[in-house]
């Protein structure tokens, strides 16, 4: 009866049982939150974690050719892969392909996006953006595009690791730099920073999903959010809290592209995030930024079983 009041009901699982009220429509998906006892499961991250995410099937084999680049945990995704002998290109290749050579160093999305469109449809780009290092700004040339082009036609599987949202741009033109400028080049007329928008995220991740679907129709891509957090922030307050809320904009501009492309089978996230975050017990070093050895090794080892044959 409508006017009826509903008792607590109780969700039994195998390690324990919770108590939740009976008053309030729970949709025809509810999906609670864990307690720690499920923490002991040894099926919990993909119960809890990867549920929603997980490919119906694995499908990289050892003959697909994959690439990773974005930010530095991309890195980690190319080594581990290579161990384990799938064909990743990575440094030891010597190529002279920007996101080979400094593939890791890509960690917003703007500059993904650009990569894309300056290798597939020869976008125009300034000089003197791609800082690498503060000695080492990239070439743009024609012999190098066409070489990051001859890589790109080959992938099967890109896995684009996002990082950041806070970036360096020119206040000219709105072009996002790689990193920073070098303080020799810093103009404060020409140069800003900025944290960019949910809104622009998203669009760039969208804008990149369409570039390689015009481009290499049968490619896959999985995007994962960097769990390395910033080094340092340029807001006025803790890099801490610039942190959560940099990777927050980054997580909702991920949803989003992909809940625009929900059942599509060549699209996919993987939630290293989410894993390091809220399954993982003090995951980094002493440095609180890079993750200890064995942690990046189980995250891989989960990322091997869902996706790799």
């Amino acid at each position: 009866m409508k006017n009826e009041k509903l008792e607590n009901f109780r969700v039994r699982t195998k390690n324990d049982e919770q108590i939740f009220g009976g008053h309030w429509f729970r949709g025809k998906n509810c999906n609670f939150i864990p307690s720690k006892k499920h923490f002991k499961q040894n099926d919990f991250i993909s119960e809890y974690i990867l549920k929603g995410y997980s490919p119906k099937k694995p499908f990289i084999d050892k003959n697909k050719k994959i690439i990773a680049f974005g930010s530095c945990f991309a890195s980690s995704v190319s080594e581990y892969l290579s161990i384990k002998n799938y064909s990743v290109f990575n440094k030891k290749y010597g190529l002279n392909s920007h996101i080979i050579r400094y593939g890791e160093g890509m960690a917003n999305t703007f500059t993904v996006l650009e990569q894309l469109l300056w290798a597939f449809e020869n976008k125009n780009i300034e000089q003197n953006t791609w800082y690498y290092s503060p000695d080492d700004f990239a070439r743009k040339d024609e012999e190098i595009r066409n070489e990051t082009l001859r890589l790109l036609n080959q992938i099967d599987v890109f896995v684009i690791t996002v990082g950041l949202s806070e970036v360096w741009y020119n206040k000219e033109n709105n072009q996002v730099f790689w990193k920073a400028i070098p303080t020799s080049e810093f103009d404060e007329k020409k140069h800003g920073f900025k944290l960019s928008t949910v809104d622009e995220n998203s669009r760039n991740l969208d804008e990149i999903c369409k570039i390689i679907k015009r481009n290499l129709p049968l490619a896959k891509i999985i995007f994962t959010l960097s769990p390395i957090p910033l080094m340092a922030t340029f807001r006025n307050q803790s890099c801490i809290t610039a942190n959560s809320i940099s990777k927050s904009i980054l997580r909702v501009a991920l949803d989003n592209v992909l809940t625009k492309y929900k059942g599509d089978d060549k699209i996919y996230y993987f939630p290293s995030y989410e894993i390091t975050k809220d399954y993982l017990v003090d995951p980094f070093k002493d440095d609180n930024r890079h993750m200890k050895d064995e942690y990046v090794s189980f995250i891989m080892k989960i990322f091997e079983q869902n996706y790799c044959l």
